[in-house]
């Protein structure tokens, strides 16, 4: 629960040309696993004690932030972050804040899950940022308001210790606690702003939930499933397969550079748990002129399975939804699609119910991390 790389301390002040040429980051392992802040997922800010210079909801903006030297509005300088008041002490003889002193915000995570790492970035935050963040995790069933989450009947617990912080950095901390959690409070003392904050973990759904549905789509992000390996990486992540909802434009899917091989591309995923998979949509929405020309689908049961085909290699339309009925269910608890030779799809999505091994497993876990 320490900072992986620690960034201490204020940035040079911004002397002009591009404001990330001095930007100081570091290849944090944890961010392989999805972002459960992601607002795709249904993430937000419910509320904080102080959102005066910048609005809380930048937290969770997809994307870095942005930064105009020339932006500002009647309260001061304009940030694409959340920045709060200086904070000020009790009287002209201690004019200080007291090292107690802190503000908070509230985020609801899009998809409840453990927690394997956070970055609180400060990107543009140079003299501003706070001198140390915290970070606490609860779980907390239903849809809560703020007051409830602030009741005293909440078990909060420690993610991120109060740990220094540096300004304009991706400050990145490494999370052990096996636990499912469902809420942050992000604490800055004393005050300051932060650009964004991406928590890193695995999905864990609810199992209650997946069995009333019946079929659902075992391979979504949403419930619990995860892209574990690719073939490329070039020009976005495979987890953008596996989203909520339509793509709404080409960088929201899966592309592979340009191929000059005899090859082929391809995800690997693990889903929810075994399932029983019945129906396949693949979609290439805005991938017109590099969709992929062809793809077919496998799955395996249990890590030593062997690989089953169970759409063989057919043809892809351009910006089309495609959608196949199997015609035998296939079991399963990992995919993989390939695609031929290269190009990409934005989305993914296999049609199934949990097998009673699955269900069961699911709802072991579930309980296990103490949903």
């Amino acid at each position: 629960m320490t900072a992986t790389e620690n960034f201490t301390g204020d940035a040079n002040p911004y002397g002009g040309g591009d404001p990330y040429a001095d930007y100081r980051t570091a290849d944090f392992p944890f961010t392989r696993h999805v972002n459960l802040a992601d607002r795709r997922l249904g993430a937000g800010v419910v509320a904080a004690n102080d959102e005066f210079f910048a609005q809380r909801e930048n937290l969770l903006v997809p994307g870095p932030a942005e930064f105009d030297p020339e932006h500002f509005g009647h309260k001061g300088k304009i940030m694409d972050g959340w920045e709060t008041r200086r904070r000020r002490g009790a009287s002209a003889g201690h004019p200080w804040p007291t090292d107690e002193d802190h503000d908070w915000a509230l985020v609801r995570l899009g998809a409840p899950g453990v927690i394997r790492g956070i970055v609180v970035d400060t990107a543009h935050f140079r003299g501003n940022y706070p001198q140390a963040v915290s970070v606490e995790g609860a779980s907390v069933p239903g849809s809560p308001s703020p007051g409830e989450l602030l009741g005293d009947h909440v078990k909060w617990t420690t993610l991120v210790p109060r740990t220094p912080v540096g300004g304009h950095a991706a400050n990145g901390f490494a999370v052990s606690v096996e636990q499912r959690f469902t809420h942050l409070r992000v604490n800055q003392h004393p005050d300051g702003g932060i650009a964004r904050l991406r928590v890193h973990g695995e999905v864990v759904p609810d199992p209650q939930w997946l069995t009333v549905l019946g079929t659902f789509d075992v391979v979504a992000l949403e419930n619990g499933g995860r892209a574990e390996d690719a073939s490329d990486l070039f020009y976005s992540p495979a987890s953008n397969t596996i989203q909520p909802g339509r793509s709404r434009k080409m960088d929201d899917g899966w592309e592979t550079r340009r191929r000059r091989d005899r090859g082929n591309d391809w995800i690997r995923y693990r889903l929810t748990a075994q399932a029983l998979i019945r129906a396949l949509e693949i979609d290439t929405a805005y991938l017109k002129g590099n969709s992929a020309g062809w793809a077919s689908v496998s799955v395996k049961d249990g890590e030593s399975g062997e690989w089953t085909e169970i759409l063989p290699r057919t043809r892809l339309q351009p910006d089309t939804n495609h959608r196949f009925v199997l015609p035998a269910p296939a079991v399963g608890t990992h995919a993989r699609v390939d695609i031929y030779p290269d190009g990409g799809i934005s989305r993914l999505r296999l049609f199934g119910s949990l097998t009673e091994a699955g269900t069961a497993a699911l709802t072991a876990r579930h309980q296990e991390l103490g949903g």
